[in-house]
């Protein structure tokens, strides 16, 4: 080979290997593809105990007017087949002996347990916070998966003041990492929810997915979270494909201003995406939940 020619095609290979190296890179930095999933989506309904908050987490100087036992119940009564055990309602105390009982009494109702959710925060700086966080996570983990729950929902948590974006979310996201490979060790999804803060638009929250490589994890899509966009319908069929649970409102906020949610357009959009699996109703709306509740349900279940 001639000297010019040699350089030529040493030059070009030098290109190529370099684009290789740098699609190597940046196929390694997008962590999870959204999910290889069958067109449409199968879904089925379910109710977050959230939604009967007033009931089962009074304030301090009240009695409890409902336990988890009597929210299954009122799932059972509703004739949906899942239920979200919400972890804030759990006795201070989570016993063995507790998760098993509660795990039967869901059975003998023939109600199957959609999810659950804790509280996290695992943007903040404080180191022993971070890890105590993580420590809670793992905890909810194992309780979840002794109830047969398939995911849990969890936050990525609020900007700290006068730091830089790019390193909170990376905080967030090796966090996230961590508890969502011990979640696949369990059996058990992790999913992200778009609840505010560093997630309170579609490009946030997927920053953060795009940094976590790990098995069993992906988005939790809550279609009343997206306030701060003129166009939250848009921001959700974003995080679609990447969802492993989904949960749904009876209220929108496009530009911060209220709507009454379009239920038909946010699952057609599930739908789309190929989501498959619990989409559960998270009432929290003024009227009283003992009487919108059956309303909404029955609405979700015919368009279902």
């Amino acid at each position: 080979m001639k000297r010019r020619k040699f350089f030529q095609v040493a030059s070009t290979c030098a290109v190529i290997a370099s684009v290789e190296s740098v699609s190597n890179v940046t196929q390694s930095a997008l962590g999870i593809d959204p999910f290889d999933r069958p067109k449409p989506g199968n879904l089925r309904l379910s109710l977050a105990a959230y939604s009967l908050r007033k009931y089962l987490g009074p304030a301090k100087d009240e009695a409890k007017k409902m336990d988890l036992f009597e929210f299954v119940d009122f799932c059972y009564q509703q004739g949906i087949p899942g239920a979200e055990l919400t972890s804030y309602y759990f006795p201070e105390q989570v016993t063995m002996e507790y998760l098993l009982k509660l795990k039967q009494h869901c059975h003998l109702r023939g109600m199957t347990i959609s999810g659950g959710a804790i509280r996290n925060d695992f943007c903040q700086l404080d180191e022993k916070k971070l890890e105590a966080d993580l420590e809670h996570t793992k905890t909810w983990v194992d309780h979840y998966a002794v109830l047969g729950a398939p995911a849990i929902r969890i936050f990525a948590g609020t900007q700290p003041k006068d730091e830089d974006t790019s390193l909170t979310l990376a905080r967030c996201a090796k966090h996230c990492e961590t508890a969502a490979k011990y979640a696949a060790s369990k059996g058990v999804l992790l999913a992200l929810e778009n609840h505010g803060g560093v997630t309170e638009k579609a490009e946030g929250l997927l920053e953060i997915v795009r940094q976590v490589n790990a098995p069993g994890f992906g988005v939790n899509f809550d279609s009343g979270n997206f306030r701060s966009t003129d166009d939250p319908y848009t921001e959700l069929a974003q995080i679609a494909p990447y969802a492993v649970n989904a949960q749904i409102k009876v209220d929108i906020y496009p530009g911060g201003q209220h709507q009454p949610t379009d239920l038909a357009k946010v699952l057609k959009i599930l739908r789309d995406a190929g989501y498959s699996g619990w989409v559960a109703l998270e009432y929290e709306a003024k009227e009283e939940p003992l009487e919108a509740i059956p309303r909404y349900l029955d609405q979700l279940r015919k368009l279902i």
